[in-house]
């Protein structure tokens, strides 16, 4: 999508480009939504410095920590993912690396998750290498979770202990290892809407499999607690844009969704979204499994209509 096209379609009305969104919504991905769910298989303790992020040590946010689970925690929880209409699970654990041994127990448990229950297995591990990614697929791993968070011009007032570049690079192994990618980033914390246009073209180019959205939640603790909580309208014009931008990849809704949209969670699926992650997130609570049931009944019966 040329420049001049983007912005012409910020000249739009909201309604407009929403319309438009859900249309290229329809053309690409029709009147299914794809549904994913996680563990957060390792809580806590992470030397980053995300300013977002309840997970890092030098943020006190008392959130519970803990060391890698077992394998059968985590299967178990994939049958959990299952039973609530997940076709993907997620095993997410906090820190930018991993041990050996954890790795091994990693691939241990989505072999039998693979084997046994009969669900997609994904995994967001941090900054790993093209060898202990290529070790996963072989245990039946089919994509690696990797954000780049924002636009490389905001990055470095997020985060400073590691590198944009460094978020590119394990993207980049993840492909080499012949796996797909799902990558997005956090909507809310302070970036410019030219930012978020700059992440959406930057996720084109790397022609990523799914694009998560999740609106940032100011945590207790975190640098960014204070952060203004974005408009349902910013949003909603965030999704439309990045449905236009990326055409048929899968706009997927995480974290913060209930926060900002409230009772008009559908109207986001009105404006190019078509993927959710039910189940909770990793510190913090979402919609009832029965309230996420009932949205996608009413999204999917509108979408057919």
């Amino acid at each position: 999508m040329f420049r001049k096209e983007i912005d012409d379609l910020l000249k739009l009305p909201p309604e407009e480009l929403m319309a438009k969104a859900d249309k290229a919504r329809a053309q690409h991905s029709g009147a299914k939504m794809e549904l994913c769910s996680i563990i957060n298989a390792k809580s806590g303790l992470c030397a980053e410095d995300c300013k977002y992020c309840a997970q890092a040590s030098r943020h006190k946010t008392g959130i519970e920590t803990y060391p890698l689970k077992g394998e059968q925690a985590i299967v178990e929880a994939a049958e959990r993912a299952k039973a609530i209409g997940a076709q993907k699970f997620g095993i997410v654990t906090s820190g930018d690396l991993l041990s050996k041994s954890e790795l091994s127990v990693i691939a241990k448990a989505i072999t039998a998750i693979t084997r046994d229950v009969g669900i997609k297995a994904c995994a967001s591990l941090g900054g790993i290498g093209e060898h202990g990614l290529t070790m996963l697929k072989k245990a039946g791993l089919t994509r690696y979770h990797h954000n780049i968070e924002t636009s490389p011009g905001y990055f470095d007032r997020i985060v400073t202990t590691h590198r944009f570049e460094d978020r590119l690079r394990t993207i980049r192994a993840a492909k080499a290892a012949g796996l797909e990618v799902c990558s997005g980033g956090i909507i809310g914390m302070g970036e410019s809407q030219e930012d978020r246009i700059q992440m959406a073209l930057i996720l084109k180019e790397l022609n990523v499999d799914s694009v998560p959205l999740n609106v940032l939640m100011p945590i207790a603790g975190t640098p960014l607690e204070n952060q203004r909580k974005i408009s349902s309208s910013e949003l909603l014009k965030t999704i439309a844009l990045f449905r236009l931008i990326l055409k048929d990849k899968p706009i997927k809704l995480a974290a913060g969704r209930e926060a900002v949209l409230g009772d008009s969670q559908k109207t986001a699926f009105m404006a190019g979204a078509n993927s959710m992650m039910i189940g909770g997130y990793l510190t913090t609570k979402g919609n009832a499994i029965e309230e996420d049931h009932a949205l996608i009944k009413e999204v999917e019966q509108a979408w057919r209509t």
